[in-house]
């Protein structure tokens, strides 16, 4: 399980690469390790079919609040970002995890808010899903990462591996990603924060491997 929750977390990578329900996961992981307030903001203006928006009841339940553009889950497809982030991000009281839009697009989104994230306990994690297309290589990878921060104006701090194919995902894809995760880890010189896993093969790979965090998967989406 994840452990050491930095107060601001945010989550970016190629569009499709599963950050969001990352996202949702992973806020739920923090409310439930330490009972502190949780806010998800959703600060994707990229993607409208899919957003954190979708998995609201499941927050709320938690006791975790959501946070988006007024838009979202509309048929207006605006760049609209929630002002409600900018007081999370400095409220010292509350663990923030940010969903951001796919590529540098979604990634200037992110820049309004590059002070208040700079200042604060933070890290921004790039998700990895080697099986994607715009992903498989290690230039694929560097490049993304350098147009992403060039665009937030912030630097990644970690990689997330959620190297998946969805609902047949085995053991032995997810064992398949690790030599090229290292390999990421290498060049860049970023850690490996986490491995994401569908909830269904956890206990598979848990016995041998740590900082897993289990995926409940959302519809439509990893």
């Amino acid at each position: 399980m994840i452990k050491d929750f930095k107060r601001i977390t945010v989550f970016a990578g190629h569009y499709g690469s599963g950050k969001t329900n990352i996202a949702v996961n992973y806020a739920a992981s923090i409310r439930q390790a330490t009972g502190r307030n949780v806010a998800l903001a959703d600060l994707d203006i990229v993607n409208p079919y899919y957003r954190a928006k979708d998995s609201t009841d499941r927050l709320e339940a938690l006791g975790i609040r959501m946070i988006s553009s007024p838009f979202a889950n509309s048929n207006v497809d605006l760049p609209a970002l929630p002002s409600e982030a900018y007081a999370i991000i400095d409220d010292e009281d509350t663990f923030a995890v940010c969903d951001v839009g796919g590529d540098d697009r979604g990634a200037y989104a992110l820049g309004r808010y590059r002070d208040g994230i700079m200042k604060a306990d933070y890290e921004m994690l790039m998700v990895v899903n080697m099986y994607r297309p715009l992903t498989r290589t290690l230039s694929d990878v560097l490049e993304m990462k350098e147009e992403i921060e060039s665009a937030a104006g912030i630097p990644f701090t970690g990689i997330v591996n959620n190297s998946n194919i969805g609902p047949l995902t085995t053991k032995e894809n997810v064992v398949r990603s690790f030599d090229f995760i290292s390999e990421i880890t290498e060049k860049t010189g970023l850690p490996l924060r986490f491995t994401a896993v569908w909830d269904k093969i956890y206990s598979e790979l848990s016995e041998t491997q740590e900082n897993l965090l289990p995926l409940t998967l959302q519809e439509r989406v990893w």
